[in-house]
This record gives structure tokens, C-alpha cells and sequence, in this order.
């Protein structure tokens, strides 16, 4: 069997989880902010970074990011639900992986491959956040 591809990985989220990512991060925030405008406002700042993680434009992702992270406080959020937020992407991620691909080892494990990778890129950004 041919080694799993982590590229295949990545460009496969990129055809597929927008939608899913949106929808995850639509109902947490709306569920904590009661403005439906910042709710999708947020929502879309959030989705703009994972779709610059799961691509791999890191000064982008750190640059939306940062907007993202100033825009919490004045909603009253903080970094944790940031963290909860993309557990909750990572999860679903994965569940669908499973869920989808169960059947094909190659393609499963070159999603699981980049999932690790993008687990990897959020923990070490998660890191220098709090020690900012």
C-alpha cells in the first residue's frame, strides 16, 4: 500500500470542510452572543482562519487571527472559548474523516495526517497566545 499523502490530506479539507467549519462556528457564537450580526461577524473572521491554517498561509492565519483575538473581549469572550471553538472543529473533522473514509486506509490516514498538522499549528499558536 502507497504512503498516505499528508498534501492529499490537506487539499481533501480544503475541497470539503468549509461549509462544515462555518456551520460549527455559526451556532457556537451565536449560542454565546446575542447579536446576530457580531455572531456571523466572528463567524467569519474564524472561518478566514482555518481556511489560512488548512492552507498553509501562516502570516495570514496569524494576522486574522490576531483580528479575531480582538474581537472577543468586547463580546466577552476569551481565549478558552477560542480553544473550546476549534476542539470542536478538530472533533467534527475527524468524525467525518472516520465517519467517510473508513473504507479507504490510504485517504483516512492522509487526513489524519494533516489533522495532526493543523492540531499542531492551532496548540503552538494556542501557546504563544497565553504567553503574550
Amino acid at each position: 500500500m502507497p504512503k498516505p499523502d499528508l498534501s492529499e490530506g490537506l487539499a481533501g479539507l480544503q475541497e470539503w470542510c468549509e461549509p462544515l467549519i462555518f456551520d460549527r462556528l455559526l451556532a457556537a457564537y451565536r449560542r454565546l452572543v446575542g447579536d446576530e450580526i457580531v455572531a456571523r461577524g466572528l463567524t467569519r473572521v474564524h472561518a478566514r482562519v482555518w481556511r489560512a491554517l488548512i492552507g498553509g498561509d501562516m502570516s495570514n492565519f496569524q494576522a486574522l487571527r490576531e483580528t479575531l483575538i480582538s474581537m472577543l473581549g468586547p463580546c466577552g469572550l476569551t481565549l478558552d472559548h477560542l480553544a473550546e471553538f476549534d476542539r470542536d472543529i478538530m472533533v467534527e473533522l475527524l468524525d467525518v474523516v472516520m465517519a467517510r473514509y473508513n473504507g479507504s486506509q490510504r485517504i483516512a490516514r492522509a487526513y489524519h495526517l494533516a489533522l495532526m498538522q493543523l492540531a499542531g499549528r492551532l496548540e503552538t499558536t494556542r501557546g504563544a497566545a497565553r504567553a503574550a
